[in-house]
């Protein structure tokens, strides 16, 4: 048994690891690893996602999947740490894959955020300023988005007959109509 060490995993059950494993079956591995590369895996998953939640994600994916594989390791073909973007790479792409295929549906919750609805029954000059602000906003939209918006948020349209309309899938109507309140999400409060 001298080329097999005997790991204890987080569910309290006992496995054999190889010694040429990743050193990830160990407290003392996981911390080197962590110490590492963690700031590595986890610039490049910013970079990629552009979102510090889904980048934490993809990090504490990647180093699972390390964990749980470890045995697996095979130092000839690389270091620890190519092997660890490896599988963050294959994450990474999973993830924005994800995202493209399914992006968000927008609610009437989240155009709550972009405006300032101070009062339940408006009178008519604050209606009006509300909508002088509506329009500014959009303004600041490619035109594109702001036409899904105005058809799917402000006509209470579907995104199926809205897609119908333009002439494309309902997927890019749905895209745009997120991109765009995303946009206005980050604008500053007061502009």
């Amino acid at each position: 048994m001298s080329g097999i060490r005997l790991v204890v995993d987080v569910a309290g059950r006992r496995s054999t690891c190889a010694t040429a494993c990743a050193g990830l079956c160990t407290e003392d591995g996981l911390a080197a690893v962590l110490a590492a590369d963690r700031a590595l895996l986890l610039w490049r998953a910013m970079r990629r996602l552009g979102d510090s939640g889904l980048a934490e994600q993809a990090v504490q994916e990647t180093l699972l999947r390390a964990w749980r594989s470890c045995a697996a390791f095979d130092e000839s073909k690389g270091t620890v740490r190519t092997w660890l973007l490896a599988i963050e790479r294959n994450i990474l792409t999973d993830i924005a894959r994800a995202r493209a295929v399914r992006p968000a549906d927008t609610g009437w919750d989240e155009i709550s955020e972009i405006s300032d609805v101070r009062f339940a029954d408006p009178d008519f000059t604050e209606r009006l300023v509300d909508g002088l602000l509506v329009a500014d906003l959009l303004a600041r939209l490619p035109e594109s988005q702001r036409v899904a918006v105005v058809e799917v948020i402000l006509r209470d349209r579907a995104y199926q007959e809205v897609a119908d309309d333009f002439g494309v899938p309902v997927g890019t109507v749905k895209t745009r109509v997120h991109y765009a309140l995303r946009s206005l999400r980050r604008l500053p409060i007061g502009a």
